[in-house]
């Protein structure tokens, strides 16, 4: 009897050993949804590293000229929430990414009001260089660059684009009203054959100049946490 059970014991181990015996005995589910395709996501970053290529071939602009380094993004390419400024500014354009000087400062301060940061974000601007003595961009330089920004999108593939400034707001939106009267409201836009929820807020410089005017940011900024429950 006791031979009889020994070699079922036998029998027993030797299947297991050639099966996942682990999926078995778990009491954990399997969570097929979690990871991220490697392939999808290598994709992203190649794609990625071939606009940033391109932006840095441009020819004949003035931007690139008078900039010492091209500030491409930062933050996390596979988030739902892409925020979009106007440009770099001294700081930007010295350390080559967007928002890291006091206006960065205050929107990690934003971020971090609804739970967000620089790892579950990505940051980018309309233009790529910094415009000399951090002037607005021209039409003409929005409109030369747009072309990249929207092929930028198209490859993060957002849920949700926070629009910072009225430059941001006339590039995707391309709307001349005031921010005043377009922020605290919900956009649906289309880019490049994706349909995004947009959001226009006051840029954070702006903010620093006029700081009775953050009320109205943290508004549109809890808007934004609660949009992302659905998704």
């Amino acid at each position: 009897m006791s031979k009889n059970i020994n070699n079922k014991l036998t029998k027993l181990i030797k299947y297991y050993s050639l099966i996942n015996h682990n999926l078995i005995f778990s009491r954990n589910s399997i969570n097929r949804y979690n990871k991220k395709d490697p392939i999808i996501q290598k994709d992203k970053t190649l794609n990625l590293q071939k606009l940033r290529d391109k932006i840095s071939e441009i020819k004949n602009c003035k931007l690139k000229e008078n900039a010492s380094n091209l500030v491409f993004s930062d933050g996390n390419p596979n988030s739902k929430v892409m925020i979009i400024g106007e440009g770099p500014g001294a700081n930007e354009d010295k350390e080559g990414f967007p928002f890291v000087g006091r206006a960065g400062q205050l929107l990690d301060k934003m971020l971090h009001a609804i739970n967000l940061n620089r790892k579950n974000v990505y940051i980018t601007n309309v233009v790529n260089y910094r415009p000399p003595e951090n002037r607005k961009p021209t039409e003409k330089e929005v409109e030369r660059y747009l072309p990249y920004l929207k092929k930028h999108i198209e490859i993060i593939k957002p849920k949700i684009i926070l629009l910072l400034g009225s430059t941001a707001m006339n590039a995707i939106l391309k709307n001349a009203d005031v921010i005043s009267k377009m922020r605290g409201k919900w956009h649906e836009i289309e880019i490049n054959n994706l349909k995004i929820y947009s959001i226009i807020s006051f840029h954070p410089a702006y903010l620093l100049r006029q700081p009775d005017q953050k009320k109205f940011s943290w508004i549109d900024l809890k808007m934004i946490r609660e949009k992302l429950k659905k998704f």
